[in-house]
């Protein structure tokens, strides 16, 4: 089933296409593969990010109570030619959707993978970036509402989570999750060790 890749904000791509026609804005990024092309290069596959805020899935997969989201920028894949080199992040300002900053490394090659192997499932999925900063963890979540606003929305407990590499020790790869199986996970390693009590580690999702 094909992905249903929601539209990003015009002013948000727009500012992204101007970053890349402009030679200081690439020069100064933090992106040596970034600099050292000289063909044309497209922003492509639009992601909103999410950040979960809060963790709080007691009975999630019985309707409970869903965490906290918060939306904190557009993120676009960056191509040359045949293959993706970096990404670019927009932020929201108080002037609109802004450019924020190129950047490469593994979570590009990572979010790629991930959205070529969620494209052979058997379902449609609207896909978004879903970030939880306090374990340095990135998911693609996928949607199953694909018609919904990209900005909006909780994780349901029937979407899907797959974490790109590097993810968590003890949290595999490329492995997707319904959001109710992997969020407890998450909870429990978000829960400081002293308000444990025995018997209620979660076993490892991988």
């Amino acid at each position: 089933m094909p992905l249903h890749v929601p539209p990003a904000p015009a002013p948000a791509l727009r500012s992204v296409l101007a970053a890349l026609a402009s030679p200081s804005a690439v020069h100064e990024a933090h992106t040596p593969a970034l600099r050292a092309l000289h063909g044309p290069l497209t922003a492509e596959l639009p992601l909103p990010v999410h950040v979960l805020d809060r963790l709080n899935t007691s009975n999630l997969a019985a309707g409970g109570r869903p965490p906290r989201t918060r939306l904190t920028g557009w993120r676009f894949l960056i191509r040359s030619g045949e293959r993706y080199v970096a990404a670019a992040d927009t932020r929201l300002t108080a002037d609109g959707w802004a450019f924020s900053h190129f950047f490469e490394g593994p979570y590009v090659a990572a979010t790629e993978r991930a959205l070529r192997q969620a494209e052979s499932l058997g379902t449609s999925y609207q896909p978004r970036l879903l970030s939880v900063p306090e374990l340095y963890m990135l998911t693609l979540w996928l949607h199953g509402a694909v018609g919904a606003d990209a900005a909006a929305g909780l994780p349901a407990g029937e979407d899907l989570l797959v974490p790109l590499a590097p993810a968590p020790p003890g949290i595999a790869p490329y492995r997707p999750h319904p959001v109710a199986e992997l969020l407890p996970v998450l909870t429990q390693r978000l829960t400081p060790a002293a308000a444990q009590t025995p018997g209620t580690l979660a076993a490892p999702a991988a």
